[in-house]
């Protein structure tokens, strides 16, 4: 059973930086996408970042551009997300995401799992 466990998410102040963390266990996770989605309850879904197995290609979604940045550490299945200059509209559950099939651009809505989510919440 696959099992993907956050952490550092918390409360931050606007303009501040977080760094997120998601080790991820059970299943072999190369070729794999990995990455992160955030949802505001009563939102939909949105596509954060992902990268794929060996750190060739990643995405972002434009809104995050520049400020956040995904990496991964193969030999750990552990996927980090480095948000900086962080906004109150980034305020949200961050969910760490997996996609077995990395020929596509990871969909937000067509993921193999995810975690239990974690909050960040950037305050004034």
């Amino acid at each position: 059973q696959v099992q993907l466990v956050e952490s550092g998410g918390g409360l931050v102040q606007h303009g501040g930086s977080l760094r997120l963390s998601c080790a991820a266990s059970g299943r072999a996770f190369s070729g794999t996408t990995m990455g992160w989605l955030r949802q505001v309850p009563g939102k939909e879904r949105d596509f954060v970042a992902a990268i794929t197995s060996g750190g060739g290609s990643t995405y972002y979604a434009d809104s995050v551009k520049g400020r956040f940045t995904i990496s991964r550490d193969k030999a750990k299945n552990t996927v980090y997300l480095q948000m900086s200059s962080l906004k109150f509209e980034d305020t949200a559950v961050y969910y760490c995401t997996v996609w077995y099939d990395s020929s596509r651009a990871p969909d937000p809505y067509r993921f193999d799992y995810w975690g239990q989510g974690t909050q960040v919440t950037v305050s004034s």
